[in-house]
């Protein structure tokens, strides 16, 4: 007797749905009916799916503008000016700003063998990078890395011109 290639199944779900497991190895098809009965069906699983994608969704876009109100308050208690460069991504600069200034300020400050007036040096060189790219550029950086980083946009006229060009 032959080992059968369609199987009709009752899913975890309750559906029920015929299939083909003629593709598969002959000694793999039971086992694989058995793993397809304790699931949900593909119209059920697709369904979850997009619920939890659009929850992603929701949830990634609260992060973001939690993130944003958080680069803006700090921006506005530190007097940082407003970034320049395409309106697509001058938020995310902002942001990367925030998060590298900070990390920088832990690492060298809190953690690390600065004093404040060091730090006032250093904060004063991170008003005069204006441009958002140059920030999105930086954002992988460690920020024990943010002097040298800050010194080499000196050299460059503070990051203001595209380097790409």
């Amino acid at each position: 007797m032959a080992v059968p290639t369609s199987w009709d199944l009752v899913h975890s779900c309750g559906h029920e749905w015929a299939h083909d497991l003629s593709g598969r190895p002959v000694d793999q098809r039971a086992p694989f009916a058995r793993w397809l009965a304790g699931r949900d069906c593909t119209d059920c699983w697709r369904s979850t799916r997009s619920a939890d994608s659009a929850s992603r969704k929701e949830w990634l876009a609260a992060r973001r503008a939690a993130e944003q109100q958080a680069a803006a308050d700090w921006a506005a208690q530190f007097d940082m000016p407003p970034l320049e460069g395409p309106q697509k991504i001058v938020g995310w600069g902002e942001r990367c700003r925030h998060q590298l200034v900070t990390t920088a300020h832990t690492a060298l400050v809190v953690e690390g063998a600065w004093d404040e007036a060091d730090w006032t040096v250093l904060e004063e060189k991170v008003r005069t990078v204006a441009r958002a790219g140059w920030w999105l550029d930086q954002r992988d950086s460690d920020g024990t890395d943010l002097p040298e980083l800050l010194d080499a946009a000196g050299e460059s006229d503070r990051g203001t011109e595209n380097p790409y060009r």
